[in-house]
């Protein structure tokens, strides 16, 4: 056991500090050391937390919506009276082909979705794209199911905010390879 300090005696480091790193010596500077050690400035590509979340729950939203799509298609094909007959409507479509519209999208939507959510390249704007396409077709289905309508749009909305703020992540470096 060691002596106890005298109250008055400065300590030379704190109780319960590891010793300095060493010296990493010249060495540190090169492309190899830094290639291997991120950059303290840098981080580790996470990005935003609310952007980084927000498209993981783009991703599971756009898996989700589709697969009520796929659903939605699947009633208004076998049963063309799933939805209610309107008068007269600009954008009135035979509700069999509203089904297979239902149907294609929610297809696309969905797999789109699966592509955010294991971070495939293509997926982030064909996400965009399709969820431009997704409010477009709600606006149109709008007096066959205005609530579900509107929610689709406030999704939709949400899910191009959610893609187009997600910062931008660099392609992952190949061993060996220097850029």
């Amino acid at each position: 056991m060691s002596e106890p300090t005298p109250p008055n005696t400065p300590r030379s480091t704190p109780p319960n500090t590891p010793p300095p790193a060493p010296d990493p010596g010249p060495a540190a500077g090169s492309r190899e050391h830094r290639d291997r050690t991120a950059a303290p400035t840098v981080g580790d590509d996470r990005g935003d937390g609310w952007a980084t979340g927000g498209s993981v729950f783009a991703g599971v939203l756009m898996l989700v919506s589709g697969i009520i799509g796929i659903l939605n298609g699947i009633a208004g094909i076998a049963k063309d009276d799933v939805y209610a007959r309107l008068g007269d409507y600009v954008y009135s479509f035979n509700l069999t082909t509203w089904g297979w519209i239902h149907l294609i999208l929610g297809i696309l939507v969905a797999l789109t979705g699966w592509g955010i959510l294991k971070g495939a390249d293509w997926a982030r704007g064909a996400g965009i794209a399709l969820a431009a396409l997704y409010i477009v077709e709600y606006f149109l289905f709008l007096p066959y199911a205005p609530v579900w309508s509107l929610i689709s749009i406030g999704i939709g909305v949400f899910v191009i905010w959610a893609l187009a703020s997600e910062p931008h992540r660099p392609a992952k470096a190949t061993p060996g390879k220097h850029a």
